[in-house]
């Protein structure tokens, strides 16, 4: 079975090659396919990701001039194979969990009609990129939060869902969440975690008033989308939002 997993790229020169790596380790899931968007970045991005072509063609690189990480998303959507079978996504700073894909898509083997699985994901403000795992004496902070990369997709559900808003600057994954749940689709929600999300100042959602404001805009237009519409559902009991004052340390 095909997996093919987008990866936005915008100068991440630092972090891309610990998020590639930890997503190649996992080959032996499936005919894994890496489809890299760098949306016009004007660090070293694009070659550390040719560093790790030459050794895993299974990374597919696409360049574009900067325009957003909406965009990116849905240029990787266009470059999906016919013979995609499920989809998922990393953030290019960020740790997908080795063994994370082959428990989800046995899930999908078990469960006849399944279209997506939705993990936790554990904040980390130190990452060791050697061993691909939280230092030692790091914070963290384990939840179910609003995250494509804790998600796992048919194709099918994917193809329904259509592309993301791009009149999204940022919480274009909030909408689009809101909108695969919105339909009702058939899931899953593991107790197990999917990725190291890593906090560090080059984050997006440190724009903290931006942020707020998107993520709100994409909660109205889900209430919009239901009232014009009774057979969507309300999206309840799926997403945790905490505050820092939870992280702990280990």
């Amino acid at each position: 079975m095909k997996l093919s997993v987008i990866m936005p790229v915008y100068n991440r020169e630092r972090y891309v090659v610990s998020a590639l790596r930890s997503l190649v380790r996992q080959r032996d899931a499936a005919d894994l396919d890496i489809i890299i968007i760098d949306d016009g970045s004007t660090d070293g991005s694009a070659e550390a990701v040719r560093s790790m072509m030459r050794e895993n063609p299974c990374i597919r690189l696409f360049q574009q001039s900067n325009m957003g990480v909406a965009r990116a998303r849905n240029a990787g959507l266009r470059q999906l194979p016919p013979d995609a079978e499920f989809v998922s996504f990393l953030d290019s700073d960020d740790i997908s969990l080795a063994g994370r894909f082959k428990a989800d898509l046995a899930r999908f083997e078990a469960t006849s009609g399944l279209e997506l699985t939705y993990s936790l994901m554990t904040l980390v403000d130190r990452i060791d990129d050697e061993k691909l795992e939280p230092e030692a004496d790091c914070c963290t902070m384990t939840l179910r939060g609003i995250s494509l990369s804790t998600a796992l997709f048919s194709r099918t559900l994917v193809d329904r869902i259509g592309h993301f808003d791009e009149d999204f600057e940022q919480s274009e994954d909030t909408d689009y969440l809101l909108r695969v749940f919105e339909t009702g689709p058939r899931y899953e929600l593991p107790n197990t975690v999917a990725i190291y999300y890593r906090r560090h100042a080059g984050n997006v959602t440190k724009e903290h008033s931006g942020r707020v404001r998107n993520h709100l805009r994409a909660i109205h237009k889900s209430m919009r989308r239901r009232k014009a519409d009774p057979s969507r559902r309300e999206v309840q009991g799926i997403f945790e939002l905490k505050s820092p004052a939870d992280w702990r340390m280990p």
